[in-house]
């Protein structure tokens, strides 16, 4: 006589008066799949616990003849979880959005169109926004938010442009949410405009799963502004043309160090090029100076910017502070400079500040951060470090 068992362990109740037992839910999230549990389902969840039921069979007349028949819902539950990940697609991402300095801009020629040829070496640093996109529902506009004031949240942002362009190019129709959490100060010259559009171009092509090559998006870039092609580079580059020619270069040792001091005024790049003299700006050859930081490092006699005199007349304030670090930070730092446009000063090898910025009155309210250089990995955007934090003195 043929018996049948079964055969469940203490910790699964499954219950088979279900007709479908794949509709769980309507959504990425199920629960209660059996009386006596609950389960979050989130994309590459697996159950490493082995509930099982067990059928077995045997039949007397047969002697020791047995059929075992095993039911393991954990090999069903993660088949879903394949599913759910092969077909879901992104609906939120954070991404760092770095700024850079320029270690040092040559000014080489002013052109026909009314703009200048630079010669630069462009590096990406450790100081960044932080920018959250979410997928919007709606079919015809972004939605922007930020923590800083005066930041424009239409399509004068470049964010917002950047978003546009991607639509425009790859007949894309996603819209989205997106938060610009600020760190970069504004009128700084370290390119957070910029960053923030190539993060966006990045950011759009990731939710359409990679309508572009990382190439398409440099090339495009340019449009939006001369500087955001740089930063898709690995994160240090030989620019020349209006700074969207861009040519990869050995980066700079992560672990030298940084200080970034800005005061609160700012510098209108259009004001610095209208008090630009050509006759005055240095003659050295550019790429003399990207062969001595490669054999030599980083030293006061490389880090020219052809923009500090003109940035100096249309922010004198900037120039003592210049002078003002440079004499107190003798020893302290291997080279001071400023950065593009200005009005942010750089100084190399110290994270630290000079202690008059702490001890001034006239400077309680300027903006200094540590910082030190940064690259990407290859198809990968830029890591957020952990341990750089933008600071203002009280």
């Amino acid at each position: 006589m043929a018996t049948a068992q079964f055969l469940c362990n203490s910790s699964y109740q499954p219950s088979f008066k279900r007709k479908n037992p794949r509709n769980f839910s309507q959504n990425s999230s199920f629960s209660s799949f059996s009386r006596h549990g609950y389960c979050n389902f989130n994309r590459n969840l697996r159950f490493h616990t082995a509930p099982f039921v067990r059928a077995m069979a045997s039949d007397s007349k047969l002697g020791t003849k047995q059929i075992e028949i095993v039911y393991d819902p954990d090999e069903r539950i993660n088949r879903l979880a394949d599913e759910v990940d092969n077909t879901s697609g992104l609906s939120r991402l954070t991404l760092f959005s770095p700024c850079k300095i320029n270690v040092f801009l040559r000014i080489t020629s002013k052109r026909e169109d009314g703009f200048h040829d630079l010669a630069s070496l462009f590096h990406v640093i450790s100081l960044g926004d932080k920018i959250k996109f979410s997928l919007s529902p709606s079919k015809d506009k972004d939605s922007l938010s930020t923590n800083a004031p005066g930041v424009p949240l239409d399509e004068r942002n470049l964010i917002i442009k950047a978003l546009n362009l991607y639509r425009k190019r790859t007949g894309s129709n996603q819209f989205f949410w997106i938060h610009l959490d600020k760190s970069v100060p504004t009128g700084a010259g370290l390119g957070g405009g910029s960053s923030n559009a190539a993060t966006a171009l990045w950011a759009a092509n990731q939710f359409s799963g990679g309508l572009a090559s990382e190439k398409e998006l440099q090339e495009w870039s340019g449009e939006i502004g001369s500087d955001v092609p740089f930063f898709f580079s690995h994160g240090a580059a030989y620019c020349t043309g209006r700074g969207e020619v861009v040519k990869d270069v050995v980066p700079i040792p992560k672990e030298i160090p940084m200080v970034l001091i800005k005061p609160q005024q700012a510098c209108p790049t259009g004001e610095v090029y209208k008090h630009l003299c050509m006759d005055q700006t240095s003659k050295v050859e550019p790429l003399s100076l990207l062969e001595k930081i490669s054999e030599n490092g980083i030293s006061q006699d490389i880090c020219i910017n052809d923009l500090e005199p003109p940035a100096f007349q249309v922010l004198p304030s900037l120039k003592k502070l210049k002078q003002r670090i440079l004499a107190a930070g003798r020893g302290q730092y291997d080279a001071v400079f400023m950065s593009g446009s200005g009005s942010t000063i750089v100084g190399i090898g110290s994270p630290d500040p000079p202690q008059f910025v702490y001890d001034d009155e006239e400077y309680q309210n300027i903006f200094w951060s540590e910082a030190h250089f940064l690259t990407r990995g290859e198809n990968q955007w830029y890591a957020e470090p952990s341990s750089t934090l933008p600071t203002e003195t009280e």
